[in-house]
Order: C-alpha cells, then sequence, then structure tokens
C-alpha cells in the first residue's frame, strides 16, 4: 500500500517526531487490517484491496463507524482520520492515485473540553516547601522536574530531550527542541536556574552513573530518563495538592500558560513559549480566564 515510503516521507523529510511517526503507522496498518478483515461487518469487497487506488470514501467511512462502534472517542477517531488525510494526500503527489477519497471524509464534532490545571497558589506552596522533596539526588531531581515543567511549560517529550548543555545558566535560558525538530528559547528563574546548578553538580558526584547520559534528566541509576518515570513523578506529587482525576505532566505545561495569562502575558509570547505553530491552540486558555472573571465578578459585585 505504499505505507513504508509515506512514513519515510513523514520521517525523514517532514521530520516528525518518533511518536508521532509510530502513531501514524498504527493508524495505517489499523486501517489496512479492516480493510482485507472477514470479520467486519460491512460486506467485504469483491477483491481484496491492495493497492491505495482501490480504497473509496465509503471503506473509510465504514471505518470510521466500526472504530465508533467500538467505543473510540471522536478526538481519536478525527486523529486517525487525518493520518488518512495526510496519507492519501502524499499518494496523489506521488500519482499513485487519481482521486483523494479522504477528502470527502468530515469529521466528528468534538466537545471543547478546558485545559486542567492546578491551583499555582498551591503547587508553588508545594515547592517552595523544604519537606515535600527529599534533599538527595532522587528528591532534588524529582523537584526539578516539576520545576522544569512548570516554569517553562514545555512537553514531557520536550523534557526528556533536554541536555545538560541545552541550560545556559549565564543567560537564563533552556534551549528545547520541539515538534517537528523546531528549536525555541525560554527564559528560566533565578530559582530555576539554581536548582538545576544544584542538581547538575549532584549529578556529577553520583561516581555508579558513570557519566555517560548527556541528558539533564537521569533515573537513579544515571540512564536517559523515559516518559513514566516523568509522568509518575508528577502524579505522585499533584497528588498531594489536587484531587482532581488528572494529574499529568500536561497539567502543569496547561497551569503555565494560564498563569500566565492571568497576570497580563500578552497571548503572542505564551504562544511562542509553548512553541505552538498556530495562535487558535493557544486561545483554548482565554477561557480559563474568562471562567476565572466570571467568579471574581460573581463573589464581588452586588447585582451578581
Amino acid at each position: 500500500m505504499f505505507s513504508e515510503r509515506f512514513i519515510r516521507y513523514i520521517q525523514f523529510e517532514k521530520r516528525y517526531s518518533p511518536h508521532t511517526v509510530s502513531a501514524y503507522q498504527s493508524d495505517l496498518d489499523q486501517f489496512f487490517t479492516f480493510l482485507n478483515n472477514p470479520q467486519k461487518k460491512e460486506p467485504a469487497p469483491p477483491l481484496t484491496i491492495t493497492q491505495p487506488d482501490q480504497i473509496t470514501h465509503h471503506h473509510i467511512r465504514n471505518w470510521m463507524v466500526d472504530l465508533m462502534d467500538h467505543g473510540v472517542i471522536a478526538r481519536s477517531v478525527n486523529r486517525k482520520i487525518a493520518t488518512l488525510r495526510k496519507y492519501f494526500k502524499f499518494m496523489l503527489q506521488e500519482g499513485v492515485i487519481t482521486i483523494n477519497p479522504a477528502s470527502k471524509i468530515n469529521t466528528q464534532k468534538v466537545p471543547k473540553n478546558l485545559p486542567v490545571v492546578v491551583e499555582d497558589a498551591r503547587l508553588t506552596q508545594m515547592l517552595d516547601d523544604g519537606d515535600t522533596f527529599g534533599h538527595d539526588f532522587k528528591g532534588i531531581r524529582d523537584k526539578l522536574i516539576i520545576e522544569m515543567l512548570f516554569g517553562t511549560g514545555m512537553r514531557l517529550s520536550e523534557l526528556l530531550g533536554v541536555k545538560d548543555s541545552d541550560i545556559n545558566g549565564y543567560e537564563g535560558t533552556v534551549k528545547v527542541l520541539g515538534k517537528r525538530n523546531k528549536e525555541r528559547i525560554i527564559p528560566i528563574n533565578n530559582e530555576l536556574k539554581l536548582l538545576i546548578a544544584e542538581y547538575q553538580q549532584l549529578k556529577r558526584q553520583q561516581d555508579f552513573f558513570g557519566n555517560n547520559s548527556l541528558t539533564l534528566i537521569v533515573t537513579d541509576k544515571g540512564a536517559n530518563a523515559y516518559a513514566k518515570l516523568i509522568y509518575l513523578t508528577v502524579h505522585k506529587y499533584l497528588s498531594t495538592i489536587s484531587t482532581q482525576n488528572k494529574k499529568s505532566p500536561h497539567v502543569l505545561r496547561h497551569t503555565f500558560a494560564t498563569s500566565l495569562l492571568n497576570r497580563g502575558a500578552d497571548l503572542n509570547a505564551i504562544k511562542e513559549l509553548l512553541g505552538h505553530a498556530n495562535l487558535s491552540a493557544t486561545q483554548i486558555y482565554t477561557h480559563n480566564s474568562v471562567e476565572r472573571l466570571k467568579n471574581i465578578y460573581k463573589q464581588a459585585h452586588p447585582k451578581a
């Protein structure tokens, strides 16, 4: 189905992240399996589908119905359809097909959910409390994870990619490699700068580490940190200050953006700090600010 050519295209020419490439590959594999699966509810095509030009918009719609019948949420269905759109657009550009079957497909309506945040005052109190984190390497490392995510708004994957050499203590900045390998520079406050220096010193003192890892955040054994370690660390400490169900690293990213907006930061500046390609992705945080203003209005206005 020419999927290998498409995957090489997004991997090497478009320079998508490994996580995104893996997601695209998984979506395509799932779609192609569905096309020739005799167990699916829709009647099987008269011939086994082996070429992209045999696929019609009816096949794609049938797959969407099957996904929803199996409980896949609208947001996930839309993401999978976006994969097919990009795949067939590439097939069209390559001359493999003459008609894009995904062009007639409409996405599902997705309810707009406000970003989940934690109260920044409680988060700041936790970080400033000298008893919350240990004073050994693990404790300082865990505190740095929370401080980096909340203090810079970077994504989990971006934090994993930060190297010691990306920290510029003199300028007070950190260099981040974002989506599609786009670099951006994020300022860091003095407190975070001092914490990074303390952590790096402790890391150098761990003789058994061997100093083989170039990344900033490492495991208890000195290896490169991994996504689950960051997630579990964030979940552990957010559980001490929040009762909401969602306690992921992205909550700290949302909290970073919302805190800046609530304190008068320019939306375009927040966009650059977050590494968003479009301002529309950043504007979702204005809803949280509006809700905050509504609550203040209800509490303070005599006729509210």
